[in-house]
């Protein structure tokens, strides 16, 4: 890290999190000797948004490094915040979904800039959540009240991940607020009430899947099929085992594929049907392995 002074300034604007350190805002983290430690703790670091990726912060020699650990004076309070900026965060899950409605309710709600993204729920790497925390982050490092706006919760994740996000919002000092949904309104990050929102939003998730999972599962019982009309086949089947071998991706395989009976005959299958196909050959072949083992035994 080259600009050291002013990372440890940063750094020292919070309290260490650490419980074997826990020093208060302006001192240096402690050592379990109560020593002044060589680095700050990575816990700590992280909360400042520029800083979050520094694989360390070192503790500059004039807070005297593996000295006997005293308390320093906290830093001064901050100053009221001057003026007041709204960011706009929006995500599709996939390529196909339209971001038009969440950029129209943001513009609506007089959000000036909106950074958006087509990314999946299960993606936890979303490039443009980040600049727009970020560039929050530099907006409040200059004295600006900042709320970071979004269409709905689901937009940012639920559960712990929700959790999460909030408490990195909170350590920067940056607003939250949903236009729609569960959790509409102003929200305070860090605040006991949205905390317990998050965490029961997460478990609405859990719910469905579960009740989801129950209800195929008594429809398999009474031979039922799941889903639309079967279009996959034996022959299908061992061409698409072939293809896989050969290295060809799934868009590849589906496309070499034909449809021989119900109301699709004669179509291509699409990359998600030949995915499913071939993933429940896998899970059935590893179930016989297994069932071979345990008959070996």
């Amino acid at each position: 890290m080259s600009d050291t002074t002013e990372a440890f300034l940063r750094v020292e604007t919070f309290a260490c999190p650490m419980s074997t350190c826990g020093v208060p805002a302006g001192s240096p983290c402690r050592t379990t000797k109560n020593r002044v430690a060589v680095q700050y703790h990575t816990a700590r670091f992280k909360l400042v948004p520029a800083l979050a990726k520094v694989l360390n912060v070192l503790t500059p020699a004039l807070r005297r490094p593996g000295t006997a650990w005293t308390r320093l004076p906290a830093p001064p309070a901050a100053t009221a915040p001057t003026g007041h900026a709204k960011i706009g965060y929006a995500r599709a899950s996939t390529a196909r979904q339209s971001l038009d409605t969440q950029l129209d309710a943001l513009k609506t709600a007089g959000v000036p800039r909106v950074f958006s993204e087509k990314v999946s729920t299960r993606i936890t790497t979303r490039p443009e959540l980040e600049r727009a925390i970020a560039h929050a982050a530099d907006l409040r490092a200059s004295g600006v009240a900042v709320t970071l706006v979004v269409h709905e919760h689901k937009r940012l994740g639920r559960g712990l991940e929700l959790a999460e996000l909030a408490e990195r919002l909170r350590a920067g000092d940056i607003g939250l607020e949903f236009l729609t949904g569960e959790l509409q309104g102003h929200h305070d990050p860090g605040g006991i009430v949205f905390t317990v929102l998050a965490a029961l939003s997460g478990m609405e998730r859990e719910y469905i899947r579960d009740k989801t999972l129950d209800g195929h599962e008594s429809a398999r019982v009474r031979g039922k099929n799941i889903g639309g009309a079967t279009v996959t086949d034996p022959a299908m089947l061992s061409m698409a085992l072939h293809l896989r071998d050969q290295g060809q991706s799934l868009r590849d395989i589906a496309a070499q594929l034909l449809i021989t009976q119900g109301k699709k005959k004669g179509k291509r299958p699409s990359p998600a049907t030949v995915m499913r196909m071939l993933r429940d050959h896998d899970e059935h072949a590893t179930a016989a392995e297994t069932n071979e083992i345990e008959l070996a035994r």
